[in-house]
């Protein structure tokens, strides 16, 4: 039986169970947590990690937040008048050593009412993609089999839909390129659309948040203590600012943030603490950070490219 209450509560102990878990991964740093209310309705937990042993810069956040949808989403959507209920969590760790990539999660609940009919609607969205600083042909083997292994266990047809929505939506149009190895993408998944009941929808999202700490710890793990150049560092913000660049550009959740009056802190702290611009830089041929650009495209078979 849908209840938002349920969801909201297992959404605030996913972001205990994952700060836990990456305070004992980074061994070096805890979060801070920052509470907050939104005026219209609602509020969250804000946790920020900075300057750890393994992540420079980390959020983890918690919301729940309601109120009535901006005619503006309403348009958007082809709603009425309507209020609304969301709350989920969402994570981007900016590592320290630019051999580990960034990654980031989404799990979320979204639900509407009209206000004139009481017509209700609700559905979950979300996804977990990476966007390491190098990249080579295995690169986003890991993530894709472990991704996979989660849809599979929902429906035979998610892995591919949503590593193909993930592949269009984490794409950075005005620099022909995609935000990294991506990952998954969904939203607006509900028994109507999908054809599973709420219990097996619900089970799917339980299971894309739980995969994070997995994924990441491996990524981690594997190049954590890998020796950086300074070179290195300056590719690693050079990529940095690619990802300011879809945030801020594309990402419908920033927009929507800021749209819903959201809390400005927290929608931003998805910014890395360093970002480099230049003019026009071509990194040279035949160098890691060259072979890096070959590839980020879209529809790379990254299951079975190592």
């Amino acid at each position: 039986m849908r209840n938002k209450e349920t969801i909201t509560d297992w959404f605030k102990n996913l972001q205990d169970e994952i700060c836990l878990s990456l305070e004992k991964l980074d061994g070096a740093s805890k979060f801070k947590e920052d509470n907050w209310t939104r005026q219209e309705g609602g509020g969250g937990r804000s946790r920020v990690i900075l300057n750890g042993g393994l992540i420079e810069k980390g959020g983890v956040n918690f919301s729940a937040v309601h109120g009535t949808l901006p005619e503006k989403i309403q348009k958007a959507l082809g709603f009425s008048e309507s209020t609304f209920y969301a709350t989920g969590v969402s994570i981007v760790l900016h590592p320290k050593n630019p051999w580990v990539p960034i990654i980031h999660m989404n799990v979320r609940y979204f639900e509407t009412e009209s206000i004139n009919n009481n017509q209700s609607t609700y559905w979950f969205g979300g996804g977990i993609d990476l966007t390491p600083h190098y990249v080579d042909s295995s690169s986003g083997q890991f993530i894709h089999q472990s991704l996979k292994r989660v849809c599979d266990d929902a429906s035979p047809d998610y892995y591919p839909r949503f590593k193909k929505w993930a592949d269009d939506y984490f794409y950075i149009k005005h620099r022909n390129e995609t935000r990294g190895v991506g990952g998954i993408f969904y939203d607006h998944l509900n028994e109507k659309k999908e054809g599973l009941s709420f219990a097996q929808l619900w089970s799917f999202q339980q299971n894309v948040g739980q995969s994070f700490i997995p994924i990441y710890t491996h990524y981690a793990n594997q190049s954590r203590d890998k020796a950086y150049t300074d070179e290195n560092l300056h590719w690693q913000k050079m990529r940095r600012g690619r990802y300011v660049e879809f945030n801020l550009v594309w990402d419908r959740g920033t927009k929507f943030g800021l749209d819903t009056n959201g809390r400005t802190e927290s929608i931003l702290m998805s910014m890395p603490p360093q970002a480099n611009w230049e003019y026009d830089h071509q990194p040279a041929e035949g160098t890691a950070e060259a072979e890096s650009l070959k590839w980020l495209k879209k529809d790379l078979n990254w299951i079975d490219n190592a």
